[in-house]
């Protein structure tokens, strides 16, 4: 149940965003939680390390569900997300950061690059009406 204002607001900016809106929060959450499991690596607090991690391979997953397979690129992406979940388990189970920070690196490109897509799928919009 949805208690508080900002809960609220954050189930009416998912409800009302677009589906490239949509794709770049769930890059911003990967990226996001990335970064709290190597925080958590670093401090060697490793439960925060593994939920962390987890939740990450998690919104990848739904990367992977988001998939279009009626686009070629879709079987690449597909191929990259499993290698991101797969060095994401790697970094959990060794608490080893370097494979998560490999990842991270990989959805900051990724998600620029569908940024940068969304920019001009509006514009061209724009321009049709």
């Amino acid at each position: 149940m949805i208690t508080s204002p900002y809960q609220k607001y954050q189930q009416t900016q998912l409800q009302t965003a677009s589906p490239a809106q949509l794709l770049l929060m769930l890059y911003d959450g990967a990226i996001r939680f990335i970064r709290m499991g190597t925080s958590g690596i670093d401090e060697k607090n490793y439960e925060k390390a593994n939920t962390n991690l987890c939740k990450a391979q998690a919104v990848i997953n739904e990367l992977i569900a988001a998939l279009n397979h009626d686009y070629p690129v879709s079987k690449s992406l597909y191929q990259v997300y499993e290698y991101m979940i797969f060095q994401l388990i790697q970094s959990n189970l060794k608490k080893d950061k370097k494979p998560a920070t490999e990842v991270l690196e990989y959805l900051m490109e990724l998600r620029e690059a569908w940024y940068e897509a969304s920019k001009s799928m509006n514009s061209t919009a724009e321009q049709a009406q």
